[in-house]
């Protein structure tokens, strides 16, 4: 199988060359204010912690990312609390008196934090920050401030710890009972879960999650390590320390521009720009079968399985509506780590996916799959939002106001100013306190020690005689200071004269420019009088090519509802025709099958009949039996010319009921309660019948054949049952239609009505030739009738056997 990815590493790769083609691109844009997110995927055990992390000596994404960050906006970045956070995912900027109060008001708590210079790194990640290369960014602008947050959240059967929070000792890791519940007591609170909510800006963000404000690479990755240490791991037979959540640390950078002097930042919120770039470290996919996971390590890899699977669903239904132009919801919020990160899939950011496999032969199956979804996520693009306009100031403002002081400084201090007259004026106040006498000790040891009151009395007069003499030259620079200043006052009155000259003359060319302006303003006015009335000419006719175009659109709507109401009248009468053509010709062809049926009836019964006088021609004439010779002895025999009926003795004959030839389906059998039963010998039976008076929507709806029985008395006076037999076909309204396709006939005759004439072969001795020549029919049945079966003579030929 193959598949095709934009870059393929080998098994020899190093950290740097995966870092420089995956993860560089995303830095640079974070730091030109775009969103990044970067995912490690793949199956538990092929190395996606080893890549996010590294190892030591060979540091990973994470610490190279931070490295880069913090080697390009290094010289740039803002003191410590300048930019703050708030908690609806924003951030605000702070004076630098304001920011040097919160560092003061966080010094001065119980427990304050080593700087990050005299910070001893923890020599277990130690090697993995230490990065040689110093990669980062070029054309970073100079004329902004920097400051960088990170947190660390991660998602544990779709909920959302932070790995920051300050909790006590292993609450991250509770005991869990036998009922698979945390055990209760009073020295156990279990972490709470975080809750995500949406900004003003329609971003995702974890609400109350611990940010940390970091000043260099070696404070941030330790923040990652100390919640490093609080994720969940656990050992299956995958993986001795297999990632049971999917963790995920944010990297925030704000910036904002400096003012135009190029000292301080920028007192305006909508001038800062907040970017994110979000490593996500996701947990294996796993087969429970493979890692013989069993109660809590179950339910977690459901758990885990479950989050993948949305993930591959989102991406899948945003391919979907990308390919073929369909309007699909995504499922985003069906799991926290795709909610999180629906901004990113909705083209605020660019999205990178390492898919990390492992060779083994026993993960074939589980690699399969994801190198599929990896390939197929390739094929999704999502619209890149507009860049932000920049601010209006000058650009180079920080370094170009630099120099510029310090040119300043320097002339300055060339021209003896400001900046040379301070150490004079230091000097001299030094030189000053320097000449003044030493205070002698003031001690007095004994009651009559009398040197130390007289020289303590003699420096204080030195003193009280120099400080005379200040005053008196003090008094000399106060006056010749008046003097100075009368001097300057003069000048400055002479300047104002000037002034003053200078300013009757700009006012009468002000006046002139007014009265030329006033003339501009009537002009102006008698303008937009023009202008109004042709605006207001222009709305008439704009109102008028409204109308108009109204009346426009509602004829042509008019038109193309009678145009679709032709083409629907039309559709509508040519399925009526072809309807009721169809329902003619299924109807002539019913009659036809009808009319040739009762014909092929009424043949059959007339070969029957011609049958049966064939017989009865053809029949040759049997022996009368002798009556036995007392009873002729006795009595002549009367000429009987009814057949009596059967005495009661006579044993019943069973009644055969009629199989009809359509068994296997379901009929309405509709017998009118008016028929009169006829115990023939041959009843019809139909078995899965529904037996009805009247034809009812409900017996038709479950049946799909119908039969009816009708009666009627025929020519001979007997009657005569016909059963017409149909097909129950649907109707285009949902109803029931019947199209009878067979008429069955079943009549009744009395055997006692007919008389056959028989040929005797002697003549009756005794002379009785009239008794001889008839014979009813109870003479006649004294043998039995029997039918063979095969035989070729067709119903209605009787076969004469042996006496009963």
């Amino acid at each position: 199988t193959q598949y095709s990815f934009k870059e393929v590493f080998g098994t020899q790769v190093v950290q740097k060359e995966l870092f420089d083609v995956v993860a560089k691109p995303l830095v640079e844009d974070l730091i030109r204010g775009k969103n990044g997110l970067l995912f490690t995927y793949g199956v538990t055990g092929s190395g996606k912690t080893h890549t996010m992390t590294g190892s030591p000596g060979d540091g990973g994404l994470l610490p190279r990312c931070l490295a880069m960050i913090f080697n390009s906006i290094g010289p740039f970045q803002a003191k410590r609390f300048v930019f703050k956070l708030d908690d609806k995912n924003g951030v605000d900027v702070q004076s630098e008196v304001e920011a040097l109060l919160e560092r003061q008001r966080r010094e001065a708590l119980p427990v304050p934090k080593t700087p990050a210079g005299k910070r001893q790194l923890d020599p277990e990640f130690a090697d993995m920050i230490n990065v040689q290369d110093h990669c980062r960014v070029e054309d970073v602008d100079e004329d902004n401030v920097y400051g960088v947050f990170v947190s660390y959240i991660e998602i544990y059967n779709n909920y959302i710890y932070d790995l920051l929070e300050e909790a006590p000792l292993e609450s991250i890791k509770p005991k869990w009972n036998s009922c698979n519940t945390p055990v209760r007591n009073g020295d156990f609170v279990p972490p709470q879960s975080k809750i995500l909510r949406e900004d003003q800006n329609h971003n995702m963000y974890v609400t109350g999650c611990t940010e940390v404000e970091v000043k260099s690479t070696e404070e941030a990755f330790e923040v990652f390590w100390r919640g490093q240490k609080k994720r969940r791991i656990a050992n299956t037979q995958l993986n001795r320390e297999s990632s049971r959540s999917h963790s995920v640390f944010i990297i925030k950078l704000a910036q904002a521009p400096l003012d135009a002097d190029g000292d301080n930042v920028l007192q305006e919120k909508e001038q800062i720009t907040l970017s994110q770039l979000s490593l996500v470290d996701l947990a294996g996919s796993e087969r429970t079968n493979r890692t013989k996971a069993e109660g809590n390590r179950l339910r977690e890899a459901g758990n885990i399985n479950q989050s993948l699977m949305t993930l591959r669903t989102c991406i899948e239904v945003l391919r979907e509506n990308q390919l073929y132009g369909t309007n699909k919801m995504v499922p985003y919020r069906d799991s926290k780590l795709t909610h999180l990160f629906k901004n990113y899939f909705d083209g605020e950011g660019k999205v990178r996916m390492i898919v990390c496999v492992n060779p083994k032969a026993e993960d074939y199956e589980e690699s399969l799959q994801v190198m599929r979804f990896a390939e197929m996520t390739q094929e999704v693009e999502v619209a890149r939002p507009v860049d932000r306009p920049l601010c209006g100031l000058t650009p180079g403002r920080r370094f170009r106001n630099q120099a510029f002081r310090e040119e300043l400084s320097r002339k300055l201090e060339m021209r003896g100013g400001p900046v040379g007259g301070e150490p004079e004026e230091q000097s001299a106040a030094e030189l000053f306190f320097q000449r003044l006498p030493p205070l002698p000790s003031c001690e007095l040891l004994d009651i009559n020690d009398d040197q130390t009151l007289p020289k303590l009395i003699e420096a204080l007069e030195q003193r009280h005689h120099m400080r005379q003499l200040l005053a008196e030259e003090f008094a000399k620079n106060v006056l010749a200071f008046k003097t100075m200043l009368q001097e300057f006052e003069s000048s400055v009155a002479s300047k104002e004269n000037y002034i003053q000259g200078k300013l009757a003359e700009k006012e009468k060319t002000i006046t002139g420019q007014k009265t030329e302006l006033e003339r501009q303003e009537k002009k102006i006015k008698t303008l937009e009088y023009k202008i109004e009335i042709l605006e207001r000419t222009a709305t008439i006719y704009e109102e008028d090519k409204r109308n108009l175009q109204q009346e426009l659109e509602s004829q042509s709507q008019k038109l193309q509802r009678q145009a679709s109401d032709k083409r629907r009248l039309e559709a509508r009468l040519q399925g009526m025709v072809a309807e009721t053509t169809s329902k003619w010709e299924k109807e002539c062809e019913r009659r036809v099958a009808a009319k040739q049926l009762e014909m092929q009836n009424k043949l059959w019964v007339k070969d029957e009949k011609l049958k049966q006088l064939k017989a009865i021609v053809t029949e040759p004439k049997a022996e009368r039996p002798e009556r036995p010779s007392r009873e002729r002895d006795r009595e002549k025999p009367l000429q009987r010319s009814v057949s009596p009926s059967p005495l009661p003795s006579t044993p019943a004959v069973r009644l055969r009921s009629r199989r009809s030839r359509s068994a296997g389906e379901r009929w309405v059998d509709h017998r009118p309660p008016t028929n009169v039963p006829t115990e023939t010998l041959l009843q019809p039976h139909v078995p899965k019948a529904i037996t009805v008076g009247a034809p009812s929507e409900r017996a038709l709806a479950r049946c799909d054949r119908y039969l009816l029985t009708h009666q009627e008395l025929a020519s001979d006076g007997e009657i005569r049952t016909k059963l017409f037999k149909g097909d129950v076909i649907q109707t285009r309204g949902g109803g029931q239609a019947v199209q009878f396709t067979d008429i069955e006939t079943l009549k009744q005759e009395s055997p006692t009505g007919r008389k056959r004439r028989s040929s005797p072969p002697d003549p009756d001795p005794a002379g009785d030739t009239a008794d001889s020549e008839w014979t009813d029919v109870e003479t006649r049945c004294s043998v039995a009738v029997e039918m063979r079966a095969g035989s070729a003579l067709g119903p209605g030929y009787e076969h004469h056997a042996q006496p009963k």
